[in-house]
């Protein structure tokens, strides 16, 4: 049983003098989130808590449904030419941003650069793109250099980088700047005047959003507020959490260490279930940047080195929740395949020592950043250093929260000045189900998730993608892709699992999704 840390025991005994009732006011819901939000800018960064805040106090021009088929959110209609170059689109009307002022397409336009200055897919949004402008207050039109049949997935993407709508002021924000300004439209506001990093994250309700018309499917249609207000509460000991919960003086757990589910399924008041069934894949990162990994041999290595099971096995656990999945796109998804993963993630310590005196690793320690705010993150970065250190390489693994993780893999410097080597992290699988929409498939450089590596055949071969349409042809070109990416150590998959979340059952509503969101949810 893992022991309370300070921190935990000062939250929890704060829930403890404010009484079971406070806990249980009807129309707030009390949450422990996977991590604690300390960086506002859901463009700024990929971590999931931040593109949860997003969703919360922003919207978006589209969505994606249960069906993951776009769906219009802000906007009402649409049109696209005959020679499928000039799409324009047309807002609903009546939307509003927090402090009351309208939504316009003067919003919407640099809302998309911005996107697509950051995003792998809206990227290649960009690059198809002739011009964008808004025609009126309700009208914009985005008119294209070639044909681009990817449009609509593109606008309805939801991570790592979502499409959200910013005021114009702060969508002209460059990317490398974090926004102050969390004026929003969606369909609840940020409570910045009780945002206390390490304690609470304070929600409330928007009265001046207006939802669409038809029934919640995953991230698409009605976003009712049915909750006067949300509170993300800082727990960060998984066992307090647990605890809390039972007690109820939490109402929900986002993300449940999975050696602690046992003791909730127990409880009839308890209800666990698991909201994304593809559910996540851990994604390993090289700095193509820095020493020693700015070298294919020993990021080759490495690959050699590692293997999925003993992260799977030190991370999740319980053997209900992960798989071995060893395809880049995702198991279970339809381009899965295992191109490229001939020889390697099997631990073959030899072949890794042989590459590493090839290259002539000169023995100095590799930085890994490890996570300690995050269940599932927490044995990644010991699992690592053990095999790597079989493989030849000698591991220096440095220990910090995830907001803190973060911020620290955007840095570009040498170890030495505060860099990284390896950081691991997971994503929804269902977000990297194809060479498009999976960021960590890109390989253009700078503009490239953290690890920066840069190849022109990968770009080209998804750009094949991005054109093809014949399902055979495309997965063909997937099959490339993935190769390519594993040849290179671009990314490296360790594994699949899925993540329970924990409710107390007077909590009803909650919208089976990729991403935690809280309308339509109803606390009785």
């Amino acid at each position: 049983m893992l022991r309370r840390s300070l921190s935990s025991l000062f939250v929890l005994s704060a829930l403890s003098m404010a009484g079971p009732a406070l806990a249980q006011q009807p129309k707030t819901l009390k949450v422990v989130m996977h991590s604690d939000l300390k960086i506002l800018d859901p463009i700024w960064t990929t971590a999931y808590i931040v593109r949860n805040h997003g969703y919360l106090i922003y919207d978006t021009l589209f969505a994606l449904d249960a069906k993951l088929e776009p769906k219009p959110q802000m906007v009402e209609s649409w049109t696209v030419s005959d020679d499928k170059l000039t799409w324009t689109f047309k807002l609903r009307e009546g939307l509003k941003w927090n402090d009351g002022t309208p939504v316009t397409s003067a919003d919407v336009v640099p809302s998309i650069k911005r996107f697509t200055d950051k995003d792998a897919q809206g990227g290649l949004l960009a690059r198809m793109t002739q011009s964008m402008a808004a025609v009126d207050d309700r009208t914009f039109t985005i008119v294209l250099k070639e044909p681009f049949g990817l449009m609509l997935p593109t606008l309805a993407k939801s991570a790592s980088v979502p499409l959200f709508v910013f005021p114009k002021r702060v969508a002209e924000l460059p990317i490398s700047q974090q926004l102050a300004d969390t004026t929003g439209s969606g369909p609840f506001i940020f409570k910045k005047d009780e945002w206390k990093p390490g304690e609470k994250v304070v929600y409330v309700r928007n009265p001046d959003y207006k939802p669409r018309s038809e029934p919640p499917s995953s991230l698409a249609g009605g976003k009712v507020a049915k909750l006067d207000r949300v509170e993300w509460i800082s727990i960060p000991d998984g066992q307090t959490a647990v605890n809390a919960l039972l007690a109820g003086e939490i109402d929900m757990i986002e993300s449940v260490a999975h050696d602690l589910l046992p003791v909730l399924e127990k409880d009839s008041n308890i209800e666990v279930r698991v909201p994304d069934h593809l559910g996540n894949t851990y994604i390993l990162r090289f700095n193509w940047k820095q020493p020693p990994f700015d070298n294919l041999k020993v990021r080759r290595a490495a690959e050699y080195a590692l293997n999925q099971a003993d992260f799977l096995k030190a991370a999740i656990g319980d053997p209900r929740y992960f798989k071995e999945c060893r395809a880049m796109f995702g198991c279970g998804a339809p381009l899965e395949n295992s191109a490229g993963m001939e020889g390697i993630l099997q631990s073959n310590f030899e072949e890794s020592k042989k590459l590493l005196k090839e290259a002539g690793y000169d023995g100095k320690p590799i930085v890994i950043l490890q996570t300690t705010d995050i269940n599932t993150h927490i044995n990644l970065a010991p699992v690592a250093k053990s095999l790597l250190e079989k493989g030849g390489f000698k591991v220096d693994v440095q220990a910090m929260d995830w907001q803190t993780q973060v911020t620290r893999r955007a840095k570009k410097d040498p170890v030495d000045k505060g860099g990284w080597n390896i950081s691991m992290t997971a994503a929804a699988t269902v977000l990297l189900s194809d060479p498009i929409v999976n960021h960590y498939a890109e390989a253009t450089g700078d503009r490239a998730q953290f690890g920066w590596p840069l190849d022109e055949e990968i770009e080209k071969l998804r750009m094949q993608f991005a054109r093809e349409s014949d399902p055979k042809k495309k997965l063909e070109i997937a099959e490339k892709v993935q190769k390519r990416i594993l040849d290179l150590g671009v990314t490296v998959p360790l594994g699949q699992f899925v993540q329970p979340s924990a409710t107390r059952k007077n909590v009803t509503g909650n919208v089976a999704s990729p991403v935690t969101v809280f309308w339509n949810v109803e606390k009785k």
